[in-house]
């Protein structure tokens, strides 16, 4: 396990050294644990804000820390095949080493400031604390755990250590070795696709495409994390008719029908206040494209839609899982995760009945010494 080293650059921050860098000629280093190599002068930051140059190395500078804990049900990763109805305690950092215009966690990814993040969060105080609340996992999210690498890969076994499983919930922009390395210690991952179009990560995220497709062919190709994927429609920036034609016949051909696709309603936020909330019709038309195309668990997010959350038998069409706003509210799947009609296996992660959390979030505090509520999961 990495540990913290004191900084007298930061002195309320914790710092570990990384190893995904070079130094160059000029005098800088460059970080190469995600596709934008940052090259960094002693002292500067990269773009995500938490890796930094100390000394001529690449440091993470808010190990051990994070903007805050809550637990969820499950689904609100969303994550709907993987130990459905269960409790997971998730929690993030601070920034993110994409730019979208649209965040939907603007205050977290976008935010400067270490008074973004809480009192220290040491990764087996986490698993503890998760344990204890009856939660099944622990889930990476708010902002992107590719940037708190080394203190998610600590969370993760601390987890693993307890019997507990962990979940990425990232835009997948990472180079390949981190990667790797990555997701040999996560059990699930909900990766955002924003697009299946070049010009939309270029000119709205200040990104590219091609590593978030590797990265997901890469999971998928591993076949030890289980993966699904989320696809924000964004009014007039990727939500015609051809670019979900496009994106879910990407789907299909190179990781197959059975990886469940979450179609998520778009709010106004960050630097695209004009940009109206995604209306109804817009994820129910996706949702009928992507079915068409071969996708077999295809779901909506936002607008209330009980047809849209909810799991069918890719084989007899028979409700499975059925879902009301994160509430499991019907469960027709054998313990191990099979249909009780026909017998067909639904894809996913399945331990024996569905668990009872419902749809209650509850902030959690891990530096009270009182700690915990009692929670089901």
């Amino acid at each position: 396990m990495t540990r913290p080293e004191a900084d007298a650059h930061d002195e309320f921050l914790p710092v570990v050294a990384t190893r995904y860098w070079h130094a160059l000629g000029d005098g800088r280093v460059q970080c190469d644990l995600c596709p934008r190599f940052c090259k960094l002068h002693e002292g500067q930051r990269g773009l995500c804000f938490v890796r930094a140059c100390r000394e001529r190395r690449i440091v993470l500078t808010t190990y051990g820390r994070s903007s805050g804990f809550c637990v969820d049900p499950i689904e609100k990763k969303p994550l709907y095949h993987f130990l459905p109805g269960t409790a997971v305690l998730s929690f993030g950092t601070a920034g993110c080493n994409l730019a979208c215009r649209f965040c939907q966690n603007w205050d977290i990814t976008k935010s400067r400031t270490i008074a973004t993040l809480a009192d220290a969060a040491p990764p087996e105080r986490v698993a503890l604390v998760a344990r204890e609340l009856g939660c099944r996992s622990v889930a990476f999210t708010y902002n992107d755990p590719v940037i708190f690498h080394e203190y998610a890969i600590d969370v993760a076994d601390a987890c693993r250590a307890l019997g507990l499983r962990t979940v990425a919930v990232t835009a997948g922009y990472v180079c390949p070795e981190p990667r790797d390395e990555f997701y040999r210690h996560i059990d699930a991952a909900n990766v955002d696709l924003k697009s299946i179009r070049e010009e939309f990560y270029a000119q709205v995220c200040s990104g590219h495409l091609q590593p978030v497709l590797d990265t997901l062919v890469a999971i998928k190709a591993g076949r030890k994390v289980w993966l699904e994927i989320t696809n924000l429609l964004i009014p007039g920036w990727n939500d015609t008719d051809e670019e979900v034609e496009a994106l879910t016949r990407w789907m299909v051909r190179e990781l197959g029908p059975d990886v469940p696709l979450h179609f998520s309603a778009y709010r106004p936020a960050w630097r695209m206040l004009n940009v109206p909330a995604t209306p109804p019709a817009t994820l129910r038309r996706a949702r009928r494209i992507a079915t068409g195309n071969g996708l077999r668990h295809v779901y909506t997010a936002g607008p209330r839609d009980p047809e849209g959350e909810s799991t069918s038998c890719h084989r007899c069409g028979a409700p499975v899982i059925g879902r009301d706003r994160y509430e499991v509210t019907s469960w027709y799947l054998t313990a191990d995760g099979c249909c009780r009609r026909c017998g067909a296996a639904t894809p996913g992660v399945f331990e024996g009945p569905p668990g009872d959390w419902g749809a209650r979030c509850l902030p959690v505090d891990l530096t009270s010494e009182n700690t915990l509520p009692t929670t089901a999961g």
